[in-house]
């Protein structure tokens, strides 16, 4: 898996934030939409832990989405370790999605996405 075309996911569609916010789902979240144990109300991330971070999040990721859907590769691949990255391999797994995705229904893969697009509800 090239991680690079993954970080370059994460960072177009996330944005970055140093200082601790919470995100729609009301999950405390800081830099590259990274939550964890880390991260502290008032407690700001510098640029560079914030990308450090991503990195090891972003591999995280990638391989638990290789795990979970093993035919997948390219940008499909990072396409749905970027939906991990943000609803969490738990979400994946129980998802309709990954069933599609194993089931080789890649046309269906759009839209389950869609059905994904509220956070917190």
């Amino acid at each position: 898996m090239d991680l690079v075309e993954l970080y370059i996911l994460i960072k177009r569609f996330e944005g970055c934030r140093l200082m601790p916010y919470y995100c729609p789902a009301g999950v405390l979240t800081c830099g590259w939409g990274s939550t964890g144990p880390d991260i502290f109300p008032g407690r700001a991330w510098t640029q560079e832990y914030a990308d450090q971070r991503m990195q090891i999040d972003a591999l995280r990721f990638a391989r638990g989405t290789q795990a979970l859907c093993a035919t997948l590769s390219g940008a499909k691949l990072c396409a749905i370790a970027d939906f991990a990255y943000n609803l969490g391999l738990g979400s994946l797994k129980t998802s309709t999605l990954r069933r599609k995705i194993n089931a080789g229904q890649l046309s269906a893969v759009p839209v389950e996405l869609r059905k994904w697009v509220n956070g917190g509800g």
